[in-house]
C-alpha cells in the first residue's frame, strides 16, 4: 500500500465520487485556473491514483492537494455526499508523513505548539506587532476589533481562557475559546458571553482548552490534531452544550468523532444557531428597525461545514437591521486558515474578490461569524468598513437600548 499512515482516505469514500462534475462551478481554485487537476474531482483522481499504487506521494501531489482551500462547498453540491473533507485532510497527513519538508519547520512548530500555550501565543503576537511597527509583516492585516499592536496587545485579562458568568442555578453552556480566537478576537467572546448570560444561561469557559486541532489537520498533522482533540474532550467534559464562536473550530469540533472521540461534536453548537433559538424562544428580545443595512457574509466553515445560512441572518435581523446578502453562492473569501501563506496570490485574489461583493452591497456593516473571514475582509475592504461577528452586532444593538448588562464573572 502506498499509504504509510492511519489517516489516509478510505477507498469507498473514494469511490463515491461519480466525477459528475457538479463541484466544478463551486470551486475557488477551478474556477480561477479551469484545470483539471485543481478541481475536487481531479484531486480525488489523484488520490485514487496514489491509492491504487499508480503514483506516489511526490512533489506534484503535494502540489494538487495543497492548492486545495479545503472550504468545502464541493460537499454542498455533491448528489453522491463525497465526504470530500475528510479524503483532503487524510491525503494531506500522508504527504505531511512521507514528504516532512513539505510543512516548514516554523509552521509546524507554530501549529504544534504555539497554539497549544496562550502564553506562547501572546509572546508571538508581541514579536509580530513590534515587527508589523517596524513595517515587516505588512501582508498580516490588523487583527480583533483592536489592532495587534502594543497599546492593544492582548493580555490575561482581555481573554476569556477560563472562567463562569451568569447565575449558576441557570442551565449551563460550556464557551469554547480556542487559540488564535482567544488571544486576536476576545471581543466576540466577551460579547458572546454577555448576550448567553442575558438570554438566561450560566456560562463556562472550562480550563485547559487548547486549540481545536483544524489548523493542524489542514496542514496534515493528524497526529497533533487528535492530540488537541483529546486534550479539548476532557477539558469539555459532560452534558452541557459546547458553544463556538468560530465557524472553523466549531466544524472542526463536530468533526471530532473522525478522530474517535465522541460526545464532543454531538454537544456542539455554533453560537449562531444558539442565539437564534433563543431569539426564536422568546429567551431574547427582537429589536425595532432601525432600516440600517449590514451585509451578511457567509463563512464557507459554517455554510458548507455545518450548513447553517438563516441563523446568522436571523441574529441580524433581530438586531434591528436589514440584510444585505454578500455574493449569495459566491466563492470562498481566501483566508483558509494558514493557506495565505502558501498561496498568498490565490488567496488575494478570492480576497479582492469577496471585498468587491461587500462593497457592491453598499453597506459599511459586515456580519462574519469566523475569525479568519473578518482578518481576510478587514484586509481587503481596508478602512471605512466595519467587520464584525453577529453576535456583537447584536450585543451593541441590545446594549444601546439598554437592554445589555455587560457579564463579570
Amino acid at each position: 500500500m502506498p499509504w504509510v499512515t492511519e489517516h489516509f482516505p478510505e477507498r469507498a469514500d473514494l469511490d463515491a465520487c461519480v466525477t459528475c462534475g457538479l463541484c466544478l462551478p463551486v470551486c475557488p481554485t477551478f474556477r480561477l485556473t479551469g484545470d483539471e487537476a485543481a478541481s475536487p474531482r481531479g484531486r480525488i483522481a489523484a488520490i485514487a491514483a496514489v491509492d491504487a499504487g499508480v503514483i506516489e506521494v511526490d512533489d506534484r501531489f503535494d502540489a494538487v492537494t495543497s492548492f486545495c482551500l479545503q472550504c468545502r462547498a464541493c460537499e454542498t453540491a455533491c448528489p453522491s455526499m463525497v465526504p470530500y473533507g475528510d479524503i483532503i485532510e487524510g491525503a494531506r497527513s500522508e504527504v505531511a508523513v512521507q514528504l516532512p519538508s513539505s510543512v516548514p519547520r516554523a509552521r509546524r512548530f507554530a501549529v504544534e505548539h504555539v497554539l497549544r500555550w496562550p502564553t506562547l501565543l501572546r509572546l508571538v503576537t508581541m514579536v509580530t506587532a513590534l515587527l508589523q511597527r517596524m513595517g515587516v509583516l505588512r501582508w498580516l492585516p490588523v487583527v480583533g476589533p483592536q489592532a495587534v499592536g502594543l497599546r492593544t496587545l492582548p493580555v490575561r485579562s482581555r481573554t476569556v481562557r477560563e472562567g463562569s458568568w451568569g447565575d449558576p442555578s441557570h442551565p449551563e453552556v460550556m464557551l469554547f475559546a480556542g487559540c488564535v480566537a482567544d488571544a486576536w478576537f476576545s471581543d466576540i467572546h466577551r460579547a458572546a458571553i454577555d448576550v448567553l448570560v442575558a438570554a438566561g444561561y450560566h456560562v463556562t469557559v472550562p480550563a485547559d482548552q487548547t486549540c481545536c486541532g483544524a489548523l493542524a489537520a489542514h496542514s496534515g498533522l493528524a497526529d497533533a490534531a487528535r492530540s488537541m482533540a483529546r486534550t479539548n474532550a476532557r477539558s469539555l467534559a459532560g452534558t452541557a452544550p459546547i458553544v463556538v464562536d468560530v465557524a472553523g473550530c466549531g466544524a472542526h469540533l463536530k468533526g471530532y468523532a473522525r478522530n474517535d472521540i465522541d460526545g464532543i461534536g454531538e454537544r456542539t453548537r455554533d453560537i449562531t444557531e444558539f442565539i437564534a433559538q433563543a431569539i426564536d424562544v422568546g429567551r431574547l428580545p427582537e429589536l425595532p428597525s432601525t432600516s440600517h443595512p449590514v451585509a451578511v457574509m457567509d463563512p464557507c466553515h459554517l455554510e458548507h461545514g455545518q450548513r447553517i445560512t438563516a441563523e446568522p441572518r436571523r441574529i441580524v435581523e433581530a438586531a434591528g437591521h436589514v440584510v444585505v446578502d454578500v455574493d449569495p453562492g459566491g466563492l470562498c473569501c481566501g483566508a483558509a486558515g494558514l493557506y495565505q501563506l502558501d498561496h498568498p496570490e490565490t488567496g488575494g485574489t478570492l480576497g479582492v474578490r469577496k471585498a468587491d461583493a461587500v462593497r457592491d452591497t453598499g453597506a459599511r456593516v459586515v456580519a462574519a461569524a469566523n475569525a479568519g473571514c473578518e482578518i481576510q475582509l478587514r484586509r481587503f475592504l481596508g478602512s471605512g468598513y466595519d467587520v464584525r461577528h453577529p453576535v456583537e452586532i447584536y450585543a451593541a444593538a441590545l446594549e444601546a437600548t439598554g437592554r445589555l448588562i455587560r457579564a463579570r464573572p
